[in-house]
């Protein structure tokens, strides 16, 4: 006959009382460290408070989240006051995209290299292993979790290094600024201020109607385009075929009797009952998508497609977007013929041309 003795598994020590004046912030982190099965295995501080050694990496740190300070502020100030408006030759305007590339990369590298020398050189180095288990909080779970974040806090510094949260802020602060400042841009400086955008080189000048020309610089005539074919014409004025006009590139159809026919109707449901000249329509070559050349014309469609993200337009039915990401027709430019018998614009378009603002959510 044998006998089986069973033996308690071995007790740990007897848990802390957390309300003990005489134990250190860090000494209830430990505790609360035991209570949860994790072992600190390593802990060393990198370097001691108030040596020289501290003060350098402080101001190191600190150097590198001033940087980011002045590289967004500099930012804001490229966004908001540098010319953005394209001007012909090389003017400031060439320097605004750069600019901001340049400041906006400089401000996230400075947040980048502050962050990794702060954590790198300035906090303590710990290594902790703990066993995975799941039971309910007590008071004394939650006191310590309290003690514990608010010793992290502590090892971070900043009350005793207060540099280092001057720096902080005024590092951070102009990047949450940058962050804003896309979503508040248009409020800052209206874009369309002058009409630039609702203006192209069609616009009458002194009075005087544009006309229809070729790429060559000559006019255009309705017998030059025959039945269901089209040409890209441009603005007759000094650099109407430049960039300088880039947004005045314009696609001369002409329809079909019977296309011509749903064409005219689909305008007049528009209010726009003059704007074709006989069989003729003219449309913006700008994708109001993201402004590609829309210049592949199917004729016996009468769809208009642009290479770039495949949208098609429906030119009998106003230029109306029907297929691809484009969610805005082509505007359509008003047009009738001289007394010499050449296309001439009655006036300029009377929408946007191009994505815009009207892309926006």
């Amino acid at each position: 006959m044998s006998t089986h003795t069973e033996h308690p598994a071995p007790q740990g020590p007897e848990p802390l009382d957390l309300n003990d004046p005489r134990l250190s912030r860090f000494d209830i982190v430990r505790e609360g460290a035991r209570r949860d099965d994790i072992e600190i295995v390593h802990y060393e501080p990198q370097v001691v408070p108030g040596t020289k050694a501290e003060r350098r990496l402080t101001r190191t740190v600190a150097s590198f989240f001033w940087i980011t300070g002045v590289a967004a502020t500099a930012f804001l100030v490229v966004y908001i006051w540098w010319p953005w408006q394209y001007e012909p030759g090389r003017g400031g305007d060439k320097f605004y995209t750069p600019l901001l590339g340049l400041t906006l990369g400089v401000a996230l590298l400075g947040i980048g290299f502050g962050i990794l020398t702060w954590g790198k050189k300035l906090l303590a180095k710990e290594v902790s292993i703990q066993d995975r288990h799941d039971q309910p909080s007590s008071p004394d779970d939650r006191r310590i979790a309290g003690e514990t974040m608010l010793y992290m806090a502590d090892e971070l510094g900043v009350k005793r290094r207060p540099l280092l949260g001057l720096s902080v802020l005024a590092g951070l602060a102009p990047v949450g600024a940058v962050a804003a400042a896309p979503l508040v841009g248009g409020l800052i400086s209206d874009p369309h201020k002058n009409n630039q955008m609702f203006t192209t080189g069609f616009a009458p000048a002194d009075g005087k109607k544009i006309r229809l020309i070729r790429e060559d610089g000559r006019p255009i005539r309705p017998e030059d385009v025959s039945a269901g074919g089209q040409l890209t014409v441009f603005p007759g004025i000094d650099g109407g075929v430049s960039n300088k006009h880039a947004d005045s590139p314009t696609l001369l159809i002409h329809l079909r009797e019977d296309d011509a026919q749903k064409s005219r109707a689909a305008n007049q449901r528009k209010g726009r009952g003059d704007y074709m000249w006989g069989n003729y329509a003219a449309f913006s070559k700008i994708c109001t998508h993201a402004g590609c050349p829309a210049s592949l014309y199917e004729q016996q469609t009468n769809r208009l497609l642009c290479p770039c993200h495949q949208s098609q337009f429906l030119i009998t039915d106003n230029a109306k977007p029907i297929f691809g990401p484009a969610n805005r027709p082509l505007p359509q430019l008003p047009i009738e013929v001289d007394e010499e018998g050449f296309f001439v614009a009655k006036s300029d378009y009377t929408e946007t041309i191009g994505p815009d603002f009207w892309e926006r959510p």
